[in-house]
């Protein structure tokens, strides 16, 4: 296993980096003004079409993709092996993409988005990538990985234990051509932007087939009558409005062609792990970024502070703090890093393992780092002020996104005690 960065993943990472300093982290001052100045509108700002525009121009674009403009780039994306690419993706691994998402998380808000390597559209369009037909791809990959419209992932429930996929209520009933779709859904990332034109909802076609074989999934567009945005969430108080916010979506006798449906009746769990593991991944590898800010916004604040008599850096549980923070992010970045590398070379399923320990670990450890950093900005990081609030925000919803912790301990124990 050799995880240094090849030649490709080095230059693409540094011309992110790059683009990070000089274009994205002086940005985000104005996209604070442009989002006061516009309270109630849920659109993407200027701020963020100009840097796209800018990271198009370089060549930062669909980076979580693989494939190419000329066609499949065949490096094992989200099927394992030898799965096709997209027309239109960077062609990286995800050993080569790991260390460019990294550097995305240290803007959270802007960088993703700026690149086109935002959630949730990164993992709808791996959906359609892989499973949707030659008129869904034209329809709505393509625009997508234009960035001419956005999207949204409608699985998460507010009446079920939504850990537990195979506990999902909505109804997707066939009827002639068409099919029905009656439920409502929440934590539907980005559906409060009118421009997420399309919702992949799952939802169950057969309640009495196997456990795993009762849910598809289906492509509603937003405009379909039945489709009605019932309210606006907010996690720990933000509105994500940045991103198109999260909604509550009603689904009342939705009626949509039956070649909306994604791959086959019965395929919903299948399409949704497939999803997801590139989703766990790209989430932690953004998340290292984060504690990479945070780390160095507590180096900075250490170094410029003095209490009782002495700089903060010359505290003895400060020194700590900085350096746990430090072993804590080599040591799971390795994980994250050999993760990757085995999604590339042996697909997602052999590497559930490591994809279930980074998510629970992860997201844990940057949470401890990003607290701790908080901690020693006093007040301002509790404020507006620093970027550490909203990251605490972020990095703490990811123990529950995409399967909580203990849902990820407890399939990593079952596994373990197979062996």
């Amino acid at each position: 296993m050799d995880f240094a960065p090849d030649a490709t993943a080095r230059a693409v990472t540094e011309r992110a980096r790059a683009f990070l300093d000089e274009h994205v982290l002086p940005a985000e001052p104005l996209l604070d003004e442009q989002l006061a100045a516009t309270p109630g509108e849920w659109t993407v700002r200027p701020v963020v079409r100009d840097l796209q525009q800018k990271a198009r121009e370089q060549g930062l674009w669909n980076l979580f993709l693989p494939g190419g403009p000329s066609g499949p780039g065949g490096h094992g994306g989200p099927g394992g092996p030898g799965a096709p690419g997209a027309p239109g993706g960077a062609g990286l691994t995800n050993l080569q993409y790991a260390p460019v998402a990294e550097v995305t998380g240290w803007s959270p808000r802007l960088a993703p988005a700026a690149f086109n390597c935002a959630a949730p559209d990164t993992g709808n369009m791996e959906v359609l990538n892989d499973f949707g037909t030659p008129e869904q791809k034209e329809r709505w990959l393509g625009p997508l990985l234009e960035a001419r419209i956005r999207s949204a992932f409608c699985m998460t429930e507010p009446e079920v234990a939504s850990s537990d996929a195979t506990n999902i209520g909505t109804r997707i009933r066939r009827d002639g051509d068409h099919y029905v779709i009656t439920g409502r859904k929440w934590w539907s990332t980005g559906a409060m932007n009118p421009d997420a034109a399309v919702f992949i909802v799952m939802g169950k076609t057969d309640p009495d087939a196997a456990r795993h074989r009762q849910q598809s999934m289906i492509l509603v567009p937003r405009e379909t009558p039945g489709v009605r945005i019932v309210r606006a969430l907010t996690v720990f108080g933000y509105d994500d409005r940045d991103h198109g916010g999260h909604a509550e979506i009603a689904f009342d006798d939705v009626r949509v062609p039956a070649d909306h449906l994604i791959a086959g009746e019965g395929d919903g769990f299948t399409i949704a792990q497939a999803r997801l593991g590139p989703g766990r991944i790209h989430h932690c590898m953004r998340a290292l970024g984060m504690g990479e800010r945070a780390l160095a916004l507590m180096v900075s604040r250490a170094g410029e502070r003095q209490a009782f008599g002495r700089s903060l850096a010359e505290q003895g549980v400060v020194r700590e703090w900085i350096a746990e923070a430090r072993i804590q992010l080599e040591a799971l970045r390795l994980l994250v890093l050999k993760t990757a590398w085995l999604m590339d070379t042996v697909g997602n399923k052999h590497a559930m393992t490591e994809i279930q320990a980074i998510k629970i670990a992860v997201p844990r450890a940057v949470q401890q780092i990003v607290d701790r950093a908080i901690q020693l900005h006093g007040g301002a990081g509790v404020s507006s002020d620093t970027p550490l609030a909203e990251l605490y925000a972020g990095v703490r919803s990811l123990r529950i996104a995409d399967g909580p912790d203990e849902v990820h301990l407890a399939g990593l124990g079952r596994a373990q005690l197979r062996t």
